[in-house]
Order: structure tokens, then sequence, then C-alpha cells
């Protein structure tokens, strides 16, 4: 498996993404990868072997920049606070990992540029939300446990991808009123989406360490279930069936 470190600029900031593919099957859609709160970590770079491995050519987006990422001691939430606020930041940045994935990709002719789509946790959950509500011309983005809530949302007609959402109902990050406030926001702009809810669930149930009760937990039947939907919901929008 070969990963390709990948320098790119937004906002000011110089970025380093991860491009993860198998070099002996470069026919594959593309999908960028949003991760969680802690960014591009080994980690995160295992997440998106596994993924690359399966069935894609995947980018790994950096929406902190070179020198700005969290080092894992800090309180998610407050590191995340002023980001997740200014809105028009998050979708210039992860806009500009998605722009980059494919000029990336066009440059060394790596996979079927015609196939687009996006995975993200946690805040990157957040991310491609935000990258379907610019509008990105993608068409698929997938949320597993991600941040749902935006200071602003997407209007009629500005959503070309389908959305899916992986949520643990017991998510204390994302709770039931912004699960609403997205089912609303996406009806009202007309977008294709569907949510799949597990009861009980809370945060991070896709990360195998997680394990804070009442919060954050791995859940292997979520991971497992939410995984296949996930993947065949993605091949459907490429096919044209949603």
């Amino acid at each position: 498996m070969k990963v390709e470190a990948v320098n790119y600029s937004v906002s000011g900031l110089n970025c380093q993404g991860q491009l993860v593919y198998e070099e002996t099957r470069t026919v594959r859609p593309l999908l960028l990868m949003a991760p969680n709160w802690l960014g591009i970590v080994p980690n995160a770079t295992d997440v998106a072997r596994q993924l690359a491995g399966d069935r894609y050519i995947v980018f790994v987006a950096d929406m902190y920049g070179e020198g700005k990422r969290p080092t894992g001691k800090e309180n998610p939430m407050e590191f995340l606070a002023g980001l997740m606020k200014d809105a028009g930041e998050t979708r210039r940045r992860i806009v500009a990992a998605f722009d980059t994935m494919l000029k990336e990709t066009e440059k060394r002719d790596l996979g079927d540029r015609r196939k687009r789509a996006a995975i993200g946790y946690c805040f990157g959950g957040a991310n491609v939300l935000d990258l379907a509500r610019a509008g990105a011309d993608v068409q698929a983005v997938v949320s597993m446990h991600g941040s749902l809530a935006t200071p602003l949302p997407a209007k009629k007609g500005e959503v070309k991808a389908a959305v899916l959402v992986v949520h643990g109902a017991a998510d204390p990050i994302a709770p039931k009123a912004e699960r609403d406030a997205l089912e609303a926001e996406m009806d009202a702009a007309g977008a294709r989406w569907a949510m799949l809810m597990w009861g009980g669930v809370v945060h991070a149930f896709t990360d195998p360490p997680a394990n804070r009760p009442g919060a954050a937990v791995y859940h292997e039947p979520t991971t497992r279930h939410g995984y296949n939907l996930a993947h065949n919901f993605i091949a459907d929008a490429f096919a044209g069936r949603i």
C-alpha cells in the first residue's frame, strides 16, 4: 500500500494531506477522507489504508495545516470551537482538500475521477457534510458519528451529493436536536439523504480504543453494518440509483 504526502495550501495555511492507494489497482473510485479531531495521525492513516485496500483511492484531508494540529491532550470541543463556528473557513479547507485530490490523482493518472465520494469521522463528519453544503461536485458523502450542527445551513438546490449519516442515538456530541435540525436542513435543501441510527450507541463507535462510557465507546456491530451501508450507498450514488 502506497502512502504519499501531498502538500497544498488554503487560506494561507500550508497543509499536508495523504494519498493512499494500492499500486496494482489504480483504477478505482476516489474517496476523500476527513479524519476525526486529531487529524492525520497514524490511526487515521491505518483507516485510510483499510478503505483503499477494499475498494478506493483515498485522499486524507489536513484540516489544520502543518504546525497547527492538536497534540491530543486538548479538550476537543474547546480546540475545535473557533473553526466549527467559522463555516466559511471549514468549507474552504475541505473543498481545497477535495480539489487537491482531483488534481493530484489526475497528475498521477490514478483512479476513476468520474466517481467521487467522501467519508468523515467525528469532526471529519462535519467536514464532509460541509463539502456537500458547499455544493461540491461529489456524488456521495458519509458522516460517521459526525458533528451535525452548522451556523450556515444549505439552501435549496445547493446539495448535489447524496448524504448518509451513520450515528449513535445516545451520542452526546450531536444529540437528537442536532439530528432533527439536519433532517430539516436536508429536506429544505431538497437533498437526497438517509440516516442510520443505533439505539444506545454513543460517539466514536468506529474507533477501537474509544472507551469512555456514556461519551465515546467502540461498537463493533454499528461499525460493521455502518461500513456495509456506506459502501453500498456510495456505489448506488455512483450508479445513479439514489
